[in-house]
């Protein structure tokens, strides 16, 4: 696990670097909040630990900063200023979580850990999430939506929409699709392929100007992105 650490009480900063190297964390150490800010723009963390007063930029500045760059990595706020005011400003900011100065180095483990479990809990469900262009699908809950707009499809309509994002901007046959999405040798002589797709495009594609679903004559169907 990968921290940033920005504080700029010196001896401090290495202090706690120390205890949370020695229980297995990567710390990236910054003692002041413009540097701090750059590391976490041009990083990849899993989680920033900052202080609020900071030279050069304070840590509620640099925490709206990285929420307005769409960076969603875990910020705990290490500080001093302990009002229920500050943690309200601090948490609105954008920040996860809140350990008030002084504390225990066990404590803050925790908050470490229980960052990091939440972290990972959203992060496996993002990836249950499909989205291609304004087409978005979420593999557990079975649904479709296009533009915020709900889509109703069946069971072997969700299954082809699938197939066709898994192989995203590739020409796929009637003979694949077969295989793949029905699980059965494509016989010429039917034109279910055909009849699925159309009732597919009818409802991701009819209502909106750009079409996904598109016809390769003489090879298959390509979902385009």
């Amino acid at each position: 696990m990968k921290i940033l650490f920005i504080e700029d009480e010196i001896k401090m900063a290495q202090s706690i670097s120390l205890g949370l190297k020695e229980n297995g964390f990567m710390i990236d150490l910054s003692f002041n909040g413009e540097e701090g800010l750059q590391l976490a723009l041009s990083n990849k963390y899993d989680l920033i630990i900052s202080d609020i007063i900071l030279p050069e930029k304070n840590g509620v500045e640099i925490c709206k900063i990285i929420r307005n760059s769409d960076i969603q990595t875990p910020i705990l706020f290490l500080t001093a200023l302990g009002t229920t005011d500050d943690k309200i400003i601090g948490l609105e900011s954008g920040a996860d979580d809140y350990l008030v100065k002084p504390f225990e180095f066990k404590e803050l483990l925790a908050r470490i850990n229980a960052l990091h479990r939440r972290s990972t809990i959203q992060e496996k469900e993002k990836s249950n999430l499909i989205k291609v262009k304004d087409l978005e699908l979420d593999l557990d809950k079975k649904t479709v939506k296009r533009n915020q707009k709900n889509i109703d499809l069946t069971a072997r309509e969700f299954d082809l929409v699938v197939y066709f994002i898994e192989n995203i901007n590739k020409v796929v046959s009637k003979k694949e699709i077969a295989e793949n999405v029905w699980d059965i040798h494509f016989d010429t002589g039917t034109n279910i392929i055909e009849v699925y797709v159309n009732y597919l495009r009818k409802k991701i594609d009819k209502d909106f100007e750009d079409k996904l679903i598109q016809t390769i004559h003489g090879r298959g169907y390509i979902l385009r992105a």
